[in-house]
């Protein structure tokens, strides 16, 4: 059995097709078809039901899967930590965001404390992130809502407020709260369903009788502060995320406590590289003292 084989056995099981699992490893088909053979042929089982170029794995392979995943994440992870012993000033952060917000000024501090250490940095869905989170693919996340799991240490680092943000002139705007029941004839803009805050506001608004109508639901969070002042519709927005634009005003939530917990999560058998403990010592002190600011 082969690195190789391993590797082209992983891309195949998650994509479960032949022509994308190729284009993603920059190799022929055909090359890819035998080496799976290959695969099979050591093992003495099929891993995969066959349909076209559709590829489906049976419960051989299913189980293969779990024990391939484990064995090439351990591989990996003794290549991290060699490259983190011989040249701990240079490497990759590789980071996951739900909520982006806050994620500037934390990667500003950072890059002071390590100027050459590079950051790759996704903004997924909830369940993107879980998926990422469970193969050990990423050294943090920071979440909202938390995550729960069995490989997955949770750490709460923010209790964020939500609010609720009007454009100038809108007819609640001279006021500094609301309550829920009070929007339910509103226009909103948010992100789309699967967004953690999205789909806690969702259950909330739920429990006192409407569901918002969203005239505009996108990926980009930073963008429904513009939508806003273009007087599109309102929004929920958290705290962290508020913007200082002159034309929006923020009013608190009457009678619910409408708040997020941001969370830094990380897979509790990745390699911590000391540039990621760096990283994470930031995060803390940045929510510890944003917490301080709001006592």
């Amino acid at each position: 059995m082969e690195l190789l084989q391993l590797q082209y056995f992983l891309a195949v099981a998650r994509l479960e097709h032949v022509t994308e699992a190729a284009r993603n490893l920059h190799v022929t088909q055909s090359s890819l078809s035998k080496t799976i053979q290959r695969l099979e042929e050591d093992l003495g089982v099929p891993l995969f039901d066959r349909i076209g170029r559709k590829l489906r794995l049976n419960e051989f392979g299913s189980r293969f899967l779990r024990r391939a995943e484990r064995a090439l994440f351990e591989l990996e992870q003794g290549k991290q930590e060699l490259s983190d012993l011989s040249s701990p000033e240079h490497g990759t952060l590789e980071l996951a965001v739900t909520t982006a917000s806050t994620l500037p000024n934390i990667l500003r501090v950072f890059r002071k404390k390590r100027p050459y250490i590079h950051f790759h940095v996704q903004m997924l869905t909830l369940q993107e992130m879980v998926t990422l989170l469970d193969r050990g693919e990423v050294d943090f996340c920071l979440s909202s809502p938390p995550i729960a799991g069995d490989d997955i240490e949770c750490e709460i680092v923010f209790i964020d407020p939500i609010l609720v943000a009007v454009p100038k002139g809108h007819r609640l705007a001279e006021r500094s709260s609301v309550s829920l029941a009070e929007l339910k004839d509103e226009w909103f803009v948010g992100v789309k369903s699967g967004y953690g805050t999205r789909d806690l506001i969702d259950s909330v608004c739920k429990s006192v009788g409407f569901v918002p109508n969203y005239v505009y639901e996108g990926d980009e969070p930073a963008r429904l502060s513009a939508l806003v002042e273009a007087e599109i519709g309102i929004a929920f927005i958290p705290s962290t995320a508020r913007n200082s634009r002159e034309q929006i005003k923020y009013l608190q939530v009457e009678n619910h406590e409408l708040v997020r917990e941001i969370a830094l999560l990380w897979h509790r058998s990745r390699y911590i590289s000391r540039a990621a403990m760096e990283f994470r010592e930031v995060v803390v002190e940045f929510f510890g003292a944003m917490s301080e600011q709001t006592i």
